[in-house]
Order: structure tokens, then C-alpha cells, then sequence
């Protein structure tokens, strides 16, 4: 390697400085934490104008102009808004008769709803002056434009309501920013939004939030008006704090600060979710990278004369490396796990079980697929034998269950001590594997597309439809059969009970080598190795690794993503994006030996390339 690109030769590059975006560097950024904030004067008034937020309903009859009034919506415009949607659209309404019929809407409504009280509550109500809807020199409502479908805006396809949430941070901001002018806003919803949204002519799939009072103040009340009149006080910050998860047994808050209000309707709370279960046999105490070795491995990878990220997908596996292992690694190992499956017997291959053993056999003389590939890639092979019939081959270690194998649809695949017992040789073969650097994972066995299947279905809840796959030489009239046949185990066992648990998944529908697989990927990453996925078999033993552990996910790599869906589905719930996409049928660990090679080569830029620092 020539000098004048080795970081030993002590030459430091300039950085190239961005001329749009962010010109800071991670250096700068390391070197003064809190280079971003404002000076304590502007921090005070920022201070200042929302502790001195008011709900305003008294005006002064003098017109607002218009340079200010574009400048409070333009700060509702500059809010934080989901996938950048803006889906707000800002009405400013002076017509006298518009703003007549809005008041007389709020009146109605106000009495509705005072008609719902005790009495005294009732009479308090009406005391209260809740809008200044005439008193106003102007209107505004934000209104949010839903059209767009949820799955289309990013970041709104889990929370649908993000854009009404965006549409209220607007309103916020401009609250704030009428305050600082010494203009007043009150915030009125005391009416229907169907008949407010017919009054102002909004057209289906655009909804209002309110209708938004601004003028001049013909009040400057110390306190908020409810908090003013007793209606309600402020509670103490504490009481609003919550540490991790909602308390069991936290009080409900308050309906209006006085007694006999008719509480909300009761709802029916989430599910919570299941915590680890400390006695399941993938139950580990691993701990994710600690955060300044991922926020240091960003780092490096900025320093070097590139801009940042221009590797793409393997730049962001390298810094999961880097958080994980440092950049020193220049070696790995590909386990390879091979048994045979009972469920073979059911039709679901188009190849006789005996393939295994042939290629088992190839792999232990060197020269099946995967372990010729992996040997190219720079990497050393461990061979297990999880349940191979014929007698041990030499230089193959033996890791086979003990007790009874079933065939899935008519008994579990193997029993639960045996399931135990595979994933702690794992772990422990795991453990071993993270020595040589990289760990890299293959399995080798006729019919486990269709076991994978069933364990995919079970750990993701896709139906059994879309988890079979086309496997090596299937067709058509294969892929139907093998539907049929996950139909037929899932009616011996509930998968809803199964997901619940996943060492049981792997014993009721899984298999030797699987139960392996989970147990090396929790024993390399509890010895700070990154585990680098291959298919659907390999990465469905890690996510049943993931389910009882989270602390896994963080070191493991998908090296690639196959041609079958359920693969997609299982690295969508380990939160993962695939290195390669080559549509790979081999298996054997072919793919991960492929991204395992790919990500040596990266760290190795990583350490060679010129530096900014």
C-alpha cells in the first residue's frame, strides 16, 4: 500500500467542507457537546414567552396588520410536520357573517355541554367566558389535509394521526410567536367539527382543529383563566413524570379540578407487552453496544476523506461492526449447521433427504458450495452435525438431539430438553466462533425451507400461505402442498400460543440445527462478535434468539435477503436491511459468507483510507 494512503504515515488531510448542509464535523461536534445551543438570554426569553402563554378571550376591537398576521402562520408553517408533509392549510377569516355564525356555534355548544353538569358545575360554566369568537379582529383555522393515505407519508403508516399532531405543533408555534408580538390567541373547539367544517366549505378528508382567536389583548392575565377562576390548577411537574413504564397503580388525573364531573368513557387498555422470561433457555443478560462506542464508530467513519455515508448500506453495517468489534477484524468464521427433518416425509422437497449427507460429506472434504465460498471470502469453517443419519463424519462436530424427532403435523420436532440442551452447545460453539472475528452462519438440510416456514409463520404471524417458500427445484403445485401441510401443524398447535414463547416454537416447529443457529448467534454476540445472518433458516433462528433477548439485534448483520417472502417478513421484524440482494437459492451460508467478505473489505478501508484528523 502506497505511504501517502496509510494513516501510520501521520498525514492528515483537509476535510472537504460541505457548501450546503451541515458544515460541522464530528470532531467539532465531539469537542463542544453543546456548540448548538443559544446564549442564556435568548434561552430566558424562550423561557419567558412560554411560561407567559395565554388562552386569551377578551380583544381590543383594533385591526391586526397584515405583516404580522403572515408572520404568526408563518410560524405555524416553519413546525415540525411527519415525513415533512405540511399537511396544514391556514383559513384567515374576517368575513363578519362567518365569524357571527362560528360564535353562534360555540354558544350552542357551550350550553350542550353545560347541560351535561351538576349544577353548581353547570352554573360555573356558564360564568366563564370560553371564546372570543366575535370580540376578535380575525379568525384562523388550521385545517389538516388527510388525503394523502397514511402508508403514502412517512412515518404516519403506524401513527395515522401524526398529521393532526403536526397541525397542533403549528399551532403552537404560532401561539408563541403572537405572545412574543403582545398579540392575544384563544383556542376555542367548543363546536361540532362537521358543522364548522360545512361553514367553511372544507371538502372530505380535511378536517379542522378549532377555530383560533387573534387580536389585541383587552386582558394580560398573570395566570392561565381557568387556573385564574379555580376551575383547575396546574399540576406539579413530578406528577406528570414517569420512569420507563406507566406506574400499575398511578392515579387517574383529575376531569376538571372539581368533584362530580362524569369521567371519560373506560377503554379498554393496551396489551402490555411480555418482558423476558429469565427462564427461557435464549434468555441472556447481554447488553446492546454501549452508546459511545456506536456514536465513536460514526465518528471514524466521518473522519475519512469521503463524504460521509458514501459506501451506503455497508457503511451503516460497518459502523454496526465497528460499535461492536473496533476495526481491527480481519478474520471470521462461517458455522454451518446440517440435519435432517422428519417433515420430509410429507412431500414438501423435491430432493430425497439423503442430499444432506452428500452435501455434508462435501462439506467436510472441502468442497461443497458454501465452504468453498467461505475459504474465498477469508474464513475458517466449523461443521456441526445436528441430526444427520448415517454415522459421524470425521472433522464434524456432533450436536444431535437426544430424545424423539417428530414430523410437525402429528408430534413437536423435538422435545423441549433437547431444545435446551442445542441451545446451550451453541451458545457455547457461539462463544468459540467469536474468537476468529466475524461470525457468519449456514445450514444445510432437505425440507427445512418448509420448517423455516412454519417457524417464520409462527414467530411473525404471516399466514401459512405466504410463508411457504419455493425452496431448491419446487413449483407450483409444491408450493400448494406445502401450505397445506403448515395448515395441518398449525392445526395440531395454536402459533398464537407459540409466539408467546419461542424456545417452544423451536420446539414444537422447528428443528435441531435451528435451535443450534439461535444459540450461536446469543453466545458470539455475548462475546462482542457481529453474527452475520444468511437466509430464511438463519434468520429466523436469530429471531427467535431476538423475541427473548432485544439486546441481540444490535450485532447482528443480514448478510442478504432471499427469494422467499417469509425471509423479507423475518428481517422486517429483526429491524434489519439486507447487505446484498442477489436472490440467492444456495443456502449453506453462501450469503453470509458473501456480506462477511464484503464487510473484511470495508473495515479494511476503514483503517487505510486518508483521514481528515
Amino acid at each position: 500500500m502506497s505511504a501517502h494512503t496509510t494513516e501510520s504515515s501521520g498525514r492528515i488531510w483537509r476535510r472537504p467542507v460541505p457548501l450546503i448542509g451541515d458544515a460541522t464535523s464530528s470532531a467539532e461536534r465531539d469537542d463542544d457537546i453543546t456548540g448548538w445551543a443559544f446564549d442564556d438570554a435568548t434561552r430566558a426569553a424562550l423561557d419567558r414567552v412560554i411560561g407567559a402563554r395565554r388562552d386569551i378571550r377578551r380583544y381590543r376591537p383594533d385591526d391586526v396588520a397584515d405583516e404580522l398576521v403572515r408572520a404568526v402562520i408563518g410560524a405555524g408553517h416553519g413546525g415540525p410536520s411527519v415525513g415533512q408533509s405540511q399537511p396544514w392549510r391556514f383559513l384567515v377569516v374576517r368575513d363578519r357573517r362567518t365569524r357571527e355564525r362560528a360564535a353562534l356555534m360555540a354558544d350552542r355548544e357551550r350550553l350542550r355541554q353545560a347541560a351535561g353538569l351538576t349544577p353548581d358545575r353547570r352554573s360555573r360554566l356558564l360564568d366563564l367566558q370560553l371564546e372570543g369568537i366575535r370580540e376578535a379582529p380575525l379568525g384562523l383555522v388550521v385545517a389538516c389535509d388527510r388525503r394523502t393515505p397514511a402508508s403514502g407519508v412517512l412515518g404516519r403508516n403506524t401513527f395515522h394521526d401524526a398529521d393532526l399532531w403536526s397541525c397542533a405543533a403549528a399551532i403552537e408555534n404560532m401561539w408563541l410567536t403572537a405572545r412574543a408580538a403582545g398579540l392575544g390567541m384563544g383556542w376555542v373547539t367548543l363546536m361540532r367539527p362537521a358543522e364548522l367544517a360545512g361553514l367553511l366549505h372544507l371538502p372530505a378528508g380535511v378536517e379542522t382543529l378549532g377555530w383560533l382567536c387573534l387580536g389585541w389583548p383587552d386582558e394580560r392575565p398573570p395566570l392561565p383563566g381557568l387556573e385564574r377562576r379555580a376551575w383547575s390548577h396546574k399540576l406539579p411537574l413530578d406528577e406528570v413524570i414517569m420512569a420507563d413504564r406507566w406506574p400499575e397503580n398511578a392515579p387517574r388525573p383529575p376531569v376538571s379540578g372539581l368533584p362530580g364531573a362524569a369521567p371519560s368513557p373506560e377503554t379498554a387498555p393496551p396489551a402490555p407487552v411480555s418482558g423476558p422470561d429469565p427462564s427461557s433457555p435464549l434468555w441472556s443478560e447481554l447488553a446492546a453496544p454501549d452508546q459511545r462506542r456506536v456514536v465513536a464508530a460514526r465518528d471514524r467513519a466521518d473522519d475519512l476523506l469521503t463524504p460521509p455515508g458514501s459506501l451506503g448500506r455497508l457503511d451503516q453495517a460497518l459502523d454496526r461492526t465497528v460499535a461492536v468489534t473496533g476495526e481491527e477484524v480481519t478474520a471470521g468464521t462461517l458455522v454451518l449447521v446440517a440435519a435432517d427433518h422428519p417433515i420430509v416425509e410429507h412431500g414438501v422437497s423435491a430432493f430425497d433427504q439423503s442430499v444432506t449427507r452428500e452435501v455434508m460429506d462435501a462439506a467436510a472434504a472441502g468442497r461443497a458450495v458454501g465452504v468453498v465460498t467461505a475459504v474465498a471470502a477469508g474464513l475458517d469453517t466449523i461443521l456441526v452435525d445436528a441430526g444427520v443419519a448415517g454415522e459421524p463424519l470425521a472433522g464434524v462436530e456432533q450436536l444431535r438431539p437426544a430424545g424423539p424427532r417428530g414430523d410437525l403435523v402429528n408430534a413437536p420436532a423435538m422435545t423441549g430438553g433437547d431444545t435446551a440442551r442445542l441451545i446451550a452447545a451453541g451458545r457455547e460453539l457461539g462463544r468459540r466462533a467469536a474468537a476468529g472475528g466475524l461470525v457468519a452462519l449456514g445450514e444445510i438440510g432437505v425440507a427445512n425451507t418448509t420448517v423455516a416456514s412454519a417457524l417464520a409463520s409462527a414467530l411473525t404471524g404471516i399466514s401459512p400461505e405466504r410463508a411457504v417458500g419455493i425452496g431448491a427445484g419446487s413449483d407450483a403445485a409444491m408450493l400448494d402442498h406445502k401450505a397445506e401441510v403448515l395448515r395441518a401443524v398449525f392445526r395440531r398447535v395454536d402459533p398464537q400460543a407459540l409466539r408467546t414463547d419461542p424456545a417452544r416454537t423451536l420446539a414444537e416447529v422447528g428443528g435441531p440445527e435451528f435451535a443450534v443457529l439461535a444459540g450461536v448467534t446469543i453466545g458470539a454476540a455475548e462475546a462482542g462478535a457481529i453474527v452475520v445472518l444468511d437466509g430464511l433458516a438463519t434468520s429466523v433462528a436469530a429471531l427467535a434468539a431476538v423475541e427473548v433477548t432485544p439486546a441481540v439485534q444490535p450485532y447482528l448483520v443480514a448478510g442478504q435477503v432471499s427469494r422467499e417472502f417469509a425471509h423479507r417478513a423475518v428481517l422486517t421484524e429483526l429491524g434489519l436491511e439486507p447487505l446484498l440482494d442477489l436472490r440467492l437459492r444456495a443456502g449453506e451460508g453462501v450469503g453470509a459468507s458473501l456480506a462477511a467478505q464484503s464487510l473484511l473489505t470495508g473495515l479494511a478501508v476503514r483503517r487505510g483510507a486518508g483521514r481528515t484528523r
